[in-house]
């Protein structure tokens, strides 16, 4: 039997109960579902003809109805340190994206993008400067990690802060989110993933109802709403009070402590009044809710940001006030991997 459909189904993308659905539909006993998802997601097969328990009818129904997506490698770059690699992965329809694996003492973690291009505009990022094509769809989210594990062995952590803002593929990266902690499938926690946001508090809000227990990690570069709308266009919509109230919603609803990144710009956001206006914004939250990560800015040839020579004094005033504050190691900024330097 051959489902009636247009063009063939993206299976990475399906959930399992999605897949057990379509399964169905074609007359197969439901168990099949399970089996080929367990190809497609633990041995993460490139082709239906590798699913050696399933008879030859049934293989010939999935190649007739279905297509398994793959990420073509263009280029791989290695940093100085060798700890880092930058790949640029080529879609299916040509457009291409940059993935980033990064090694340290006891794990592997791998920053992922989640769109081709990005809508947001943020001053000091790369992503955004050739404008936005597209979303990616849940299977291409997936095949950075599988085809990067492939060649980089486990991944342990897995971040969502490559190009794009992940929470304008709101749907995409929840279906992803799904697949990935699937006990069928590759089942990694999520709380071994953190999600990076410039701050769309609306999609926030309906995050915290998923109760997920990812780790949410939130850009805010900036202490007042003038400074921020600077840097950061999306703040017109939602300013800090608003983002705030979304974060403190988070905590209280997931129980997971948020991240508040902020990159130091030389002469922008940096000084030690910053620093204190900082603790001001903060202190309606408990400090239990939070860590403040400060970003020596990556510097981007069309942005001409500077680093900050002040992270040090900006982080003796955070804490001095008793928060909890992290600077963040910059890895890859020789091959132009690091934290905002990622482009289409």
């Amino acid at each position: 039997m051959v489902i009636d459909m247009s063009e063939k189904i993206d299976i990475l993308s399906l959930t399992l109960d999605e897949l057990s659905r379509e399964i169905g539909v074609s007359g197969q006993p439901k168990y099949r579902a399970k089996q080929i998802f367990e190809w497609l997601h633990k041995k993460k097969i490139s082709s239906f003809d590798e699913m050696t328990n399933t008879p030859a009818q049934f293989r010939e129904l999935l190649n007739n109805n279905f297509c398994i997506k793959l990420l073509n490698i263009k280029k791989a770059l290695v940093s100085n340190r060798q700890d880092t690699v930058k790949y640029l992965y080529e879609l299916g329809d040509g457009n291409k994206i940059e993935t980033v694996f990064m090694a340290h003492k006891n794990r592997n973690s791998l920053c992922i993008s989640s769109q081709v291009g990005c809508k947001m505009g943020c001053r000091f990022c790369a992503s955004g400067i050739a404008g936005f094509v597209r979303n990616l769809t849940a299977s291409e989210m997936l095949l950075q990690l599988y085809q990067t594990e492939k060649m980089r062995g486990k991944i342990q952590n897995v971040v969502i802060m490559g190009v794009g803002e992940p929470l304008d593929n709101f749907d995409n990266v929840v279906k992803f989110l799904q697949i990935l902690q699937s006990p069928a499938g590759h089942g990694m926690s999520l709380r071994q993933v953190s999600l990076s946001t410039c701050g769309l508090a609306d999609r926030i809000d309906e995050l915290a109802k998923l109760k997920l227990g990812l780790t949410l990690s939130v850009s805010l570069h900036a202490v007042t709403d003038e400074e921020r709308t600077a840097v950061m266009p999306i703040n017109a919509k939602f300013g800090l009070e608003r983002l705030l109230a979304s974060c403190d919603g988070y905590w209280k609803a997931s129980g997971r402590r948020l991240s508040f990144e902020y990159a130091l710009i030389n002469g922008v956001n940096d000084s030690v009044a910053h620093a204190g206006k900082l603790v001001g914004l903060l202190s309606g939250m408990s400090r239990a809710a939070y860590h403040v990560n400060l970003i020596p800015v990556n510097e981007v040839v069309e942005t001409g940001f500077k680093k900050s020579a002040n992270t040090k004094a900006f982080a003796a005033v955070l804490e001095k006030a008793g928060v909890t504050v992290t600077v963040r190691r910059t890895m890859g900024a020789d091959i132009k991997a690091a934290c905002g330097q990622l482009r289409v």
